[in-house]
């Protein structure tokens, strides 16, 4: 189920992602974005290219969250990140920034303190939202959405913050890399 899930999934990111960033056009190896226009081509090894099919025109975080939403229907796993084994919630944050040369722990403890603090008022995309407890984080993809691993027996996902309970239980927020 995973593996016919997974282009559908990759495709539903890319149109919330064309959703919160400005229009402008671009093209990289399995996508190209003419405005809010998006068009999928079919990639042999995308794990494997994520970091240099990261588009350059964006920001740092931007590349970092661009990447984390190509991996909407990986598997969650305790301790994972990578593509091929899974992400835990830290783990997928861990590995989208260093897709784009950012080492960041890979522990939401960590999380908390690491980086610089941003009030919510001057989030943007790429900043890690860490929650009540220490126990989760996400990565925030603008428009109220954040892309996560939530827990065991579920898959990368994005979520609108407003329509869960993680708006409620947001603690803390991190920037890890310069905008």
């Amino acid at each position: 189920m995973y593996s016919r899930l997974r282009r559908p999934l990759a495709a539903l990111a890319f149109v919330a992602l064309a959703m919160v960033l400005p229009p402008a056009t671009a093209s990289t190896s399995g996508v190209s974005v003419v405005g809010a226009r998006i068009t999928l081509e079919p990639e042999r090894h995308p794990e494997s290219r994520a970091a240099k099919n990261a588009p350059r025109f964006m920001s740092v975080p931007t590349r970092a969250a661009t990447l984390a939403l190509r991996m909407i229907g990986t598997p969650y796993r305790w301790g994972g990140e990578s593509p091929a084994s899974g992400f835990d919630c830290s783990g997928l944050i861990r590995w989208a920034y260093a897709q784009v040369g950012v080492d960041v722990p890979h522990s939401s403890f960590a999380l908390y303190d690491f980086g610089r603090a941003v009030s919510w008022r001057r989030i943007q995309t790429g900043d890690v939202l860490v929650f009540s407890g220490l126990g989760h984080v996400g990565l925030y993809l603008g428009g109220g959405r954040m892309v996560h691993a939530p827990q065991s027996g579920r898959y990368v996902e994005i979520v609108r913050l407003a329509e869960s309970n993680y708006g409620r239980r947001l603690v803390a927020v991190r920037r890890v890399a310069p905008a």
